[in-house]
């Protein structure tokens, strides 16, 4: 198989996340955004390390899992929805399935896998949505929406999307239409030059309340105020409390405030989950699908358990919801959220809800664990889609607490960390896929670890010091660590501790003496690869043992 040639198969299976596998003679060809079962047409666009990718191009036949039409008008050019043509029953049946392997293959003992737990609803679920102006060829008229499967520029229109309540499909739909009538530019992201970005929507499930925030440059200057008396007069279920015009200059395509300006109302709104009220802001994180995350928080309160006068660790604690509801049964809980005002959110919603045994901290997790004097008695993780930074989770793990709840929404994070926990005496007890993205290929997990006690489970381990990564200043990632970061980012990829080694050493990272060198002066040792140097580098990166790139 070369580059660039095309081919033709059916979607065997699917692995998380979202890599369809067709068998092509003796090769396996990785192809994403299929559905098992569909013949496909693709076209090879990746080639290394014995592993191939391709690119889909077509859905020739569809799928016997395909029993029923899809309801929005841009599916399946839009990427955000994958599984519309699929029943409910079946995506909750795939991704158990897709689950079940990821875990089964990163332990080697057993524990107990729970059947999932689905979405209250199927649709319409979405409690925030970011939409993007642009248009939908070049040089076409304006479009607000989504982006097209694949594409970084071009932006299909989402005026029926199907993910969000019909609230907020009639704004999306108003704002376009205002902004079309008046000629006015979108922000090319190439050239740096335009007016309109985002138009970020949330809207609160239980209570109706709606946030509207329209994300420009500074550009250019328009009179806002026809808008805001365009949108306070559409007939929604809901209401609008609040619309905000943000302002951002940032090159990077990402929402967020370089100034805020109040055009109406208020700059938060409430939500409502499990008796408990929450205020959420622009910027807050709050689980996208309300109804989903209380399936999700009940569960966590479950595999929790007993925390009676128990000091409990909230970490990546966003605005405080996990720790509320654990605060109930506590004797005191303390959070650490990086986002200062999520953590002013948080400290409001507990006021609010008249919990006075919540303490939360605006810090980086790495950092606060070095000051916070309490010792935590149970342990809850939900960091975000990259898992918990490789330098806190050893300081998590010496607090040696007898159980740690981890809530992962990028369950392959979760499972490349085990190995990490199983080092340290955890084992994976229970855990359960959550489902709050119907439609889409992502799942949430709920993961109960355990810790062994040392007594009863005590072992003789034989260490090859080769296994350890010891610099000169501070311990750092492991060889194994950077193996299974490096398998796990790069399609199963295998790299040799000499090749680590290698680079290692070109980026300066000193190694013990005669440390994976030759034997002999006149030994001639293999050069790494440039595509597992790339990987290996990347996997420095992210260990923070060599610098990020600007």
């Amino acid at each position: 198989m070369k580059k660039g040639e095309i081919y033709e198969g059916v979607i065997e299976k699917i692995d998380f996340q979202n890599k369809g596998r067709v068998k092509i003679k003796d090769t396996t060809v990785t192809v994403k955004n299929g559905i098992p079962g569909q013949k496909v047409r693709f076209m090879i666009n990746k080639k290394r390390g014995g592993r191939v990718e391709g690119r889909l191009l077509e859905v020739l036949e569809k799928s016997e899992l395909e029993k029923r039409d899809p309801l929005c008008s841009i599916f399946p050019s839009c990427g955000g929805c994958m599984y519309q043509t699929m029943l409910y029953e079946e995506q909750l049946k795939m991704k158990e399935e897709q689950i079940k392997k990821l875990f089964d293959d990163a332990v080697d003992y057993e524990y107990t896998f729970e059947p999932i737990k689905g979405s209250p609803i199927e649709f319409a679920y979405r409690n925030k949505m970011e939409f993007s102006f642009g248009d939908e060829y070049k040089d076409g008229p304006l479009s607000l929406g989504l982006h097209k499967k694949g594409s970084t520029y071009d932006v299909l229109n989402a005026e029926d999307c199907k993910l969000v309540h019909e609230d907020m499909d009639k704004i999306l739909s108003c704002v376009l239409h205002y902004f079309r009538e008046r000629g006015v530019s979108y922000y090319h992201k190439m050239q740096h030059t335009g007016y309109l970005r985002h138009l970020l929507l949330r809207r609160g499930s239980r209570t109706g309340e709606i946030l509207v925030n329209l994300v420009t440059t500074s550009q250019e200057e328009y009179d806002l105020e026809p808008l805001k008396e365009a949108l306070l007069a559409l007939n929604l279920e809901g209401s609008i409390v609040g619309i905000l015009h943000i302002i951002n200059d940032s090159l990077s395509d990402v929402v967020k405030s370089d100034e805020t300006r109040l055009l109406y109302g208020q700059d938060y709104f409430y939500e409502e989950l499990l008796e408990l009220r929450f205020k959420i802001t622009p910027f807050s994180f709050f689980q996208p699908n309300s109804r989903g995350a209380e399936i999700l928080y009940q569960t966590v309160r479950e595999y929790i358990g007993d925390t009676k006068d128990k000091v409990v660790f909230d970490l990546y604690s966003g605005t405080g919801t996990i720790a509320q509801i654990a605060a109930a049964v506590a004797k005191q809980v303390i959070g650490v959220e990086i986002i200062p005002e999520a953590v002013e959110a948080a400290k409001e919603n507990a006021a609010m809800n008249g919990i006075t045994n919540c303490t939360f901290l605006a810090d980086d997790v790495l950092k606060a664990l070095d000051y916070i004097t309490e010792k935590p008695d149970l342990i809850i993780l939900d960091p975000p889609r990259d898992g918990v930074h490789p330098k806190a989770l050893p300081k998590i793990l010496d607090y040696g607490v007898e159980r740690i709840v981890y809530i992962s929404c990028k369950p392959s994070s979760l499972a490349r960390d085990l190995a990490m926990f199983e080092a340290k005496g955890y084992r994976m007890e229970k855990c359960v896929a959550v489902d709050q993205f119907c439609q889409t290929v992502h799942v949430e997990t709920v993961c109960l670890l355990s810790k062994l006690h040392e007594a009863e489970h005590h072992v003789n381990v034989m260490v090859d010091m080769d296994e350890l990564d010891i610099t000169a200043a501070e311990s750092k990632a492991t060889y194994e660590e950077i193996k299974a970061y490096v398998a796990e980012y790069n399609d199963g990829m295998k790299v040799s501790n000499l090749y680590i080694a290698q680079v290692k050493a070109k980026y300066g990272i000193i190694e013990r003496e005669n440390y994976n060198k030759a034997k002999s002066d006149d030994a001639r040792q293999p050069k790494c690869p440039k595509e597992k140097e790339e990987a290996i580098v990347e996997a420095l990166r992210y260990f923070q043992m060599i610098p990020s790139e600007t």
